[in-house]
């Protein structure tokens, strides 16, 4: 079985890098080889939880700007699966969620970054879905519990985004990570052992530098969405934490 997982996707130079961390995650591909891909991203936000619904090609979208040349020139020709789209949303029917279907929409910088150094190959057909920041983490979570199971299936559910991820708040060519960041961090890996979801539905109002760290949730609801995927295993283990210009986070788990 292959365990959903909450991953930070990291910046856009990660599309181009070969660090500590694009080495973690080609290692962790190498671990898993799933036969679909179902990944929320954190650069598509909606009101209403869209899902990729094609069988070709999906594009490599640069969603981002001002980056040199190299960085548009990179390709990640995943195909997506309409057999999984169509799972997910009788999933989501079944649970009372309503989606929409996009058959032209591509893989954002939070999907392909991050697959490309765990599936170079390109040869596992992927749905991506977007996020709503404005619905609570239970909302969120209760996403994820809709594709609870889908591990027997061999199918990989990954939460991509970022614990702490406040872009006013780095610290480029510094190597000590803030306390706050730090601090919130912990909260949340504290939290998380025990299952406490009533706690961590308010982190905003209970957890350390909460406005500091998520001053906004669109990074951060991916993580309750891939718990929710877990509920039957409820076996929380952190795979990977480390920091980037002083209060980035690599937090990343397996649940």
């Amino acid at each position: 079985m292959i365990p959903a997982m909450f991953l930070c996707h990291g910046s856009p130079f990660l599309a181009v890098q070969k660090n500590e961390y694009s080495h973690f995650l080609n290692q962790l591909g190498r671990k898993y080889t799933p036969k679909a891909i179902v990944i929320f991203s954190a650069h598509w936000e909606s009101d209403v939880l869209s899902l990729t619904y094609t069988d070709d090609v999906l594009d490599t979208v640069y969603d981002y700007y001002g980056f040199p040349k190299e960085f548009y020139e990179v390709k990640y020709p995943a195909k997506g699966s309409k057999v999984v789209a169509e799972l997910l949303e009788q999933r989501f029917a079944d649970a009372g969620i309503a989606t929409r279907r996009e058959e032209v929409r591509g893989l954002d910088h939070g999907s392909w970054v991050m697959l490309k150094h765990m599936y170079p190959d390109a040869n596992i057909p992927i749905v991506q879905l977007s996020v709503n920041e404005a619905l609570s983490p239970k909302e969120h979570y209760a996403i994820g519990k809709a594709l609870a199971g889908l591990e027997q299936e061999d199918m990989l559910v990954i939460g991509s985004g970022t614990t702490v991820h406040n872009l006013r708040w780095i610290y480029f060519h510094d190597k000590n990570v803030r306390p706050e960041a730090l601090a919130f961090d912990d909260w949340l890996i504290q939290h998380t052992s025990t299952w406490d979801l009533d706690t961590l539905d308010r982190y905003d109002e209970l957890a350390p530098h909460a406005k500091l760290a998520v001053p906004r949730a669109e990074h951060f609801v991916p993580y309750f969405i891939a718990m929710g995927a877990a509920d039957l295993t409820r076996k929380p283990t952190i795979i990977n934490r480390s920091y980037e210009h002083g209060t980035f986070s690599n937090l990343c788990y397996e649940f």
